[in-house]
């Protein structure tokens, strides 16, 4: 990790999109990085062209089940699209540098907005498996910040403003296309967590009394690192299971990736609707 971060990372970044640009000269403005179980998403891209993160230069490589390893390139109705299938995890090992260097690459190779996918825990006792949740906020519970060290000029400035780190406009639109489409969504705070052991009870309570909807170990990281670069985010997680202590039971990682695997279909649509 050492080495990662002391060498440069715009020049890092600068390699590895110049190594996509060789495999796929078209432009897309639109990027998407999806969470465990939402690989399925890749299912709606018209003529997705994969590239596998072990041959970009630099790129880390997902150890988790349900996530794939490639960036894609795919058009949705038309939309020009690089999907992510596969993301990266504190958790895994990876210092959050690492964990962000995908969307620095994104910048370079010109995207402009955003979205972050992710399955994660409910709090909110209103909220049941299956529930799709517009995240309107975040509270920061990683022990690290993706921004900390020597601050990289060429990504944005050193102190970025995060008193609205989703955009308003993207999220309303997500609202209007899940009315349009009749899907009920609901709207909240995720908690991003360090993990990868899931949360106790008592865990739970504090999460909720600080005024989180829903938890989950990834996501945080990048609506951070879009915010800096000038990225539009709209971020949406899957709820796969309830986390409320009364009524909660134990769950597995498996359970979490089959319940994200049955919302992709409604994800898809919406993502559809927003962006065509």
């Amino acid at each position: 990790m050492q080495k990662f971060l002391t060498d440069s990372i715009f020049e890092k970044a600068e390699e590895a999109a110049l190594y996509i640009r060789s495999q796929i000269q078209e432009k897309a403005s639109l990027g998407i990085v999806l969470g465990s179980g939402l690989g399925s998403f890749v299912d709606y891209l018209e003529n997705p062209i994969k590239i596998p993160y072990a041959s970009i230069p630099h790129f880390p490589l997902s150890t988790v089940e349900g996530h794939s390893g490639e960036l894609i390139f795919g058009k949705l109705n038309g939309t020009a699209i690089w999907a992510m299938s596969g993301r990266f995890h504190y958790y895994e090992g990876y210092g959050l540098h690492e964990t962000v260097f995908p969307l620095r690459v994104m910048k370079i190779l010109e995207v402009e907005q955003l979205v972050i996918s992710n399955a994660a825990g409910g709090l909110n006792p209103e909220f049941i498996p299956g529930d799709l949740m517009l995240i309107e906020d975040f509270i920061d519970l990683f022990p690290d910040n993706p921004l900390r060290g020597a601050n990289i000029s060429e990504f944005g400035p050193r102190f970025p403003d995060m008193s609205e780190p989703l955009d308003h406009g993207l999220i309303q639109k997500a609202k209007a296309s899940a009315k349009h489409l009749a899907i009920p969504i609901k709207t909240g705070v995720y908690v991003g967590i360090q993990g990868p052991k899931l949360e106790t009870k008592a865990e739970i309570r504090y999460c909720q009394v600080l005024g989180g909807d829903a938890i989950g170990m990834s996501t945080v990281p990048e609506i951070i690192v879009a915010n800096q670069m000038g990225i539009k985010v709209l971020a949406i997680s899957v709820i796969t299971n309830q986390c409320v202590p009364s009524i909660s039971s134990q769950f597995s990682h498996d359970a979490v990736v089959s319940v994200a695997e049955r919302a992709g279909e409604k994800l898809a649509k919406i993502i559809e609707n927003v962006f065509s």
